[in-house]
């Protein structure tokens, strides 16, 4: 019996509403995480501290949740990220008040861990749809976080308008986050079937209809990772994410640096996450029908752009558009390689390998956003837009060159 439709429907939908509120945390999170850490500490040179412990955090958590995910199903991962969420928005909320950086720290690593762990959530939506679907089931939840972009402003900008940025202003926004991440727990708990029941399901009426059977224990990550796509997937969702975390965790100080108003980055952050969203649902289907490993390598072309253009942009519009141009960049790459992970792992592979996807490509973000700041504060913005091409236009040869070898390897004369 197939899956109910409706069941399908409704876990795509809740899986959508829980990218909304992660979303509109997270941009709470990119505005003002750098200024926070340097408020508690006093130490304005730590500039890429904040966004390091976001990155590292999300990274670290993400195999440990795969894993659990591949073993116990996906809504209990997701849900349990939201209530990590919850307490590490309310912990530095704390901080705040108490002018403790230790506790605005420990509060980071929970937002972090709930990053991690809350976008698996694609995985769990590609469980429930065939193969020839799986990068259109994807941008499906992932549309959810546009909603996300015009929720934090309409939530957090209130909060700041006419404030002077201190500590004691940033108690209530992250208050407030922490209270958008118990409506993200109520969603996650709503989702029934767990949708890894679903993808078994769907794979024991492929057995009936005479497919192979089923994979009942994962094979090791080693062999996972040198499957063919595996590779061209992993390093494209490394790069993709790594700059454009990288960057846009940076993009609260650039703005500030250009002397624009500290309520600007949620426009500049706004247009990011559309771009990252905006054309997801069209991403999605343009993915599936051009083919996953030429739009990898497109996705990186246009972030390639975006971050040339941040080297002489100092407008809000144009900071904005090269930054919206990275989020579409990254949509288009990320949208692509996921689709590709999930469909050359079983069911009980899928967790752990988008989760050491997602860990390597948040410590590789952590270690750009540090070396990113280093670098904005010793040679300013145009270095760092020199360095963010580069990690972009590198794997981006790579893949396109790595297509073409088995052409030029069969036009070779026979030995």
């Amino acid at each position: 019996m197939d899956p109910p439709v409706r069941a399908v429907g409704r876990n795509t939908l809740l899986l959508s509403l829980c990218l909304v509120t992660l979303s509109g945390v997270l941009q709470l999170a990119v505005a003002v995480a750098t200024i926070t850490l340097v408020l508690a500490t006093g130490i304005e040179s730590i500039l890429g501290l904040g966004p390091a412990i976001f990155l590292t955090a999300a990274a670290l958590a993400a195999l440990p949740a795969g894993r659990l995910m591949d073993r116990h199903g996906r809504v209990p991962v997701i849900a349990g990220g939201f209530v990590i969420g919850m307490v590490g928005c309310a912990t530095t909320a704390l901080g705040c008040v108490l002018d403790a950086w230790p506790l605005v720290i420990l509060g980071f690593l929970g937002v972090g861990a709930m990053n991690g762990s809350v976008l698996l959530a694609r995985t769990a939506v590609a469980d429930m749809y065939p193969e020839e679907r799986k990068a259109r089931a994807i941008s499906y939840v992932l549309f959810g976080a546009l909603f996300g972009a015009a929720l934090g402003p309409l939530v957090f900008r209130p909060l700041f308008a006419g404030k002077d940025l201190e500590l004691d202003t940033l108690v209530v926004p992250w208050f407030a986050a922490a209270a958008m991440c118990v409506v993200g727990l109520a969603l996650a708990l709503s989702i029934r079937p767990d949708p890894r029941t679903i993808a078994l399901q769907l794979e024991r009426e492929g057995l009936a209809a005479g497919a192979p059977p089923p994979v009942e224990r994962a094979a090791p990550l080693g062999r996972i990772l040198r499957r063919p796509g595996v590779p061209a997937a992993v390093l494209a969702a490394i790069a993709s994410f790594a700059v454009m975390a990288g960057v846009m965790n940076l993009t609260g100080y650039i703005v500030v640096g250009h002397h624009h108003a500290q309520s600007d980055v949620f426009t500049v952050i706004s247009l990011h996450i559309v771009g990252m969203f905006g054309l997801v649902l069209v991403v999605g289907e343009l993915v599936d029908r051009v083919g996953r490993r030429r739009a990898l390598v497109g996705g990186l072309v246009i972030m390639a752009v975006s971050t040339v253009m941040l080297a002489w942009v100092v407008s809000i519009p144009g900071m904005s558009l090269s930054l919206y141009l990275l989020g579409l960049g990254w949509n288009v790459s990320y949208v692509a390689a996921s689709a590709e992970l999930v469909t050359h792992a079983e069911p009980v592979e899928r967790g752990r390998l988008v989760g050491f996807t997602d860990l390597v490509a948040g410590l590789t973000a952590a270690a750009l956003a540090l070396l990113g700041g280093v670098v904005y504060t010793e040679w300013g913005v145009v270095a760092l837009a020199v360095g963010a091409t580069a990690a972009v236009v590198a794997p981006g040869l790579a893949i396109f060159l790595g297509r073409r070898r088995p052409a030029a390897a069969a036009a070779e004369p026979a030995s």
